[in-house]
């Protein structure tokens, strides 16, 4: 099972919808995924998708609801698409969670994880503690970002951080919302060399997303882009994005089944 923990330095550059897109685009592949909602104190892929789930992540924390139990399956025309794992929104004590809480949540997710090919982990944006945990726990980070300079900066203090904190060094990189290959390239190459000069690693560039007008229609809709628009510019290139991210996969498989879907910290 390859986790991916889906993140940003700040909120709005599109995190939660990419997220929603790439797992549409993963599972119809064929590959059995999960996409869990990490922001544990804001959830908002319910919304983006609205659906109202019976359970969430709060259930299995607070009252010890079996995992399994708040897994919502979402299907398209009758057709199973892949599962949600919701997350609670407005509670805070979930947003910082201790280390007790974590590892009781690993214990107890860890067997419903591993059902599946792919989890991907939408994370809440910016560096606080759950963040940092989740993202050092997950096989492979992505971090999204915008051509934006308050979203480099913010890019690269999320990567810092983890770095200097965590020692992790294998990242991904979506530039959301350019407008052309030359503008990925410039906004990628600031982060590479900042990452390059200050911390001794540069992160891996997946590719980018095209700035399209169909994107938030698809989330007014409350309906993923690649179901709404399959043949919008953004939806071609969150396919390509899931292309890339399966060769990634399949570049780890013996590295995969040596450790856990989401790895304890230490």
């Amino acid at each position: 099972t390859l986790s991916v923990a889906v993140m940003s330095g700040k909120g709005g550059v599109g995190k939660s919808n990419l997220a929603l897109n790439l797992g549409y685009a993963l599972s119809r592949g064929g590959f059995p995924l999960l996409l869990m909602d990490c922001d544990l104190g804001l959830a908002n892929l319910d919304v983006l998708l609205g659906i109202t789930p019976e359970g969430n992540l709060q259930d299995v924390l607070l009252r010890d609801a079996p995992v399994t139990d708040v897994i919502h399956p979402l299907s398209d025309r009758g057709r199973g698409v892949f599962d949600i794992l919701p997350a609670a929104s407005g509670v805070p004590e979930l947003a910082e969670m201790d280390a007790d809480m974590r590892d009781m949540l690993l214990r107890r997710l860890e067997p419903a994880l591993e059902q599946y090919d792919m989890v991907l982990l939408d994370l809440g944006a910016g560096i606080h503690g759950t963040v940092q945990s989740f993202a050092a726990m997950a096989a492979v980070r992505l971090v999204v970002m915008t051509p934006e300079p308050t979203s480099l900066t913010d890019s690269y203090a999320l990567i810092k951080v983890l770095h200097t904190r965590l020692g992790v060094k294998d990242f991904l990189v979506v530039i959301n919302e350019v407008e052309n290959s030359n503008e990925e390239e410039r906004c990628f190459q600031r982060l590479s060399m900042a990452c390059e000069h200050f911390l001794g690693f540069t992160p891996v560039l997946l590719g980018s997303v095209r700035s399209d007008p169909k994107m938030p229609e698809a989330v007014r809709r409350q309906r993923p882009l690649l179901d709404l628009y399959p043949n919008s510019p953004a939806a071609h290139d969150i396919l390509t994005l899931a292309q890339r991210l399966l060769k990634v996969r399949a570049s780890m498989l013996e590295t995969l089944r040596a450790r856990p879907v989401l790895r304890p910290l230490a």
